[in-house]
């Protein structure tokens, strides 16, 4: 089952209800032994009213009455007197009250209902009774249910079948004392046979009907379920074997149910894996581009070196060197821990982190260190558990350490870095304000890309990996975050840095 199409299941399935619905045929077989009982006990009861007649009766008007009752119950009553005698016959004066069918004789539609009754009857092993056929010499003998009536004083039903197949019932009763006369009635039951057959034929028809529209339905399934999965399904594979740089999965925008929102879903995440492969491979380029400057540097320092006397100018290229081994041991750090972030922040546990406590603790550890320039710092402690939100405390501790580091540099001489946490209903705001030149605002967007260098005049070039401020978007963004950059308020030159990521629940 595992292995059929969805095409194949939805058929198996409808198919299945279908047989369920056949075993209505098994039904109609219990119901025709049902009905079949009922007239042996009706024949059984009109049987012994008529012999209870017959012995009222002077016997010289058997005859007669014999004919008026069989007249009045479409059946044949006989009384045997004896065992070699012939009996007296209703239909000597009426004529006959029902007749047998010979089935060379009948139309076509009649032999089809038997070849149909033959097959359900073999399908749900029904019992055949055996045949049917007025014996040759008509006595008390060629009746077994007559015999045993005769010995036993009981009532006595048989059920044969007639040539058309249908159920031929007798009832044998005693008229009068036990051992006398024996009452035989044979009726031909061709109702029950009209009646199962009409019942079959509506639920045959109930049952095409219903298979044509099963069938139908399951076609409507496969094309409106298995379609466009498979359209899904050979769109992925193009995507993983990459051979089409841009397969576009479809995104079946009329469907608005499971599978368009399952397309709409695939065709995201191929887009968003076809960015993620290009920011990978821009990054590489970049990372390239960034490391093979300080290489470049330091082989021409290095080939200088060997051919420079002067101790002097050999100093100066040893410097040269040492700061373009330093750049390039900063840039595979950043660049390291960069390629890293996103998987590492997808496997981070998240745990609650007091903002205000962690920048006051940042703070302190800045100040040790010490500040150049007689830059200073300053922060607004919040109250204690106000700034409380879920996260990686030492990813946000990075944050908040390269947008200072940012400020610093871009600081002038004596300058102050001003850095508050706040919050506001469910947010939390983190602001890193400067006295510096401030960021243009075309550049606003700019500055949070990789490897973007626009460094305050007079620093020394390569002191920076560019990667600072991506990666504090990276991390907020992780955080489910953002991260800005405004003018500061007023006619205060600077730049301010806004962080907003959502707080912890109190």
């Amino acid at each position: 089952m595992s292995r059929l199409s969805l095409t194949a299941r939805i058929l198996f399935v409808n198919i299945f209800a279908l047989v369920v619905l056949a075993g209505g045929f098994f039904y109609l077989d219990s119901y025709r032994t049902q009905l079949v009982e009922e007239r042996r006990d009706r024949l059984a009861t009109e049987a012994s009213m008529a012999a209870e007649a017959l012995a009222a009766t002077p016997p010289h008007e058997w005859q007669a009455l014999l004919s008026h009752l069989g007249q009045a119950n479409e059946s044949r009553l006989r009384v045997y007197r004896d065992a070699s005698s012939p009996p007296l016959d209703g239909w000597s004066l009426s004529g006959a009250t029902y007749t047998l069918r010979d089935p060379a004789d009948e139309p076509w539609r009649r032999r089809v209902a038997r070849f149909m009754d033959r097959f359900i009857d073999r399908v749900v092993g029904a019992e055949v009774p055996e045949p049917f056929h007025e014996p040759q010499v008509d006595s008390l003998a060629a009746w077994p249910e007559a015999i045993e009536t005769k010995r036993t004083g009981q009532v006595q039903t048989h059920v044969r079948r007639a040539p058309e197949r249908t159920p031929v019932i007798s009832a044998s009763v005693p008229v009068g004392r036990p051992g006398g006369p024996v009452l035989l009635l044979t009726s031909n039951q061709r109702d029950v046979v009209r009646t199962v057959r009409a019942e079959r034929f509506w639920l045959g028809i109930v049952l095409l009907a219903t298979t044509v529209l099963s069938v139908l339905l399951s076609l409507y399934l496969a094309r409106t379920i298995a379609r466009p999965l498979r359209r899904l399904a050979l769109a992925a594979h193009r995507v993983r074997l990459g051979r089409s740089r841009e397969v576009q999965l479809p995104r079946l925008p009329a469907r608005r149910d499971e599978i368009g929102t399952l397309a709409r879903a695939l065709s995201d995440m191929s887009q968003a894996l076809r960015q993620r492969i290009d920011a990978t491979e821009a990054f590489a380029a970049d990372a390239a581009h960034e490391i093979k400057n300080p290489l470049a540097s330091l082989r021409s320092a290095v080939d200088s070196l060997g051919i420079v006397a002067d101790p002097e100018l050999r100093e100066r290229l040893l410097s040269v060197i040492r700061d373009d081994i330093a750049r390039i041991d900063r840039l595979i750090t950043d660049i390291s821990e960069a390629s890293r972030l996103d998987a590492e922040l997808s496997r981070a546990r998240f745990e609650t982190v007091d903002l205000g406590n962690m920048i006051e603790q940042l703070v302190a550890a800045r100040e040790q260190r010490g500040i150049p320039n007689d830059i200073r710092l300053a922060f607004a402690r919040p109250n204690r558990g106000t700034t409380n939100m879920f996260g990686d405390g030492s990813r946000l501790a990075r944050v908040v350490e390269n947008l200072v580091d940012n400020a610093i540099s871009f600081s002038p001489p004596g300058g102050l870095v001003q850095i508050a946490a706040t919050r506001d209903d469910d947010t939390v705001y983190v602001r890193v304000e400067d006295d510096g030149p401030g960021v243009p605002f075309s550049e606003r967007e700019a500055i949070f890309n990789r490897f973007h260098s626009s460094r305050p005049e007079g620093e020394a070039f390569g002191r920076h990996s560019g990667l600072g401020l991506a990666i504090a978007k990276a991390i907020v963004e992780g955080h489910g975050g953002t991260i800005s950059v405004t003018d500061r308020e007023g006619e205060t030159q600077g730049a301010r840095f806004v962080i907003r990521m959502p707080a912890a629940q109190k």
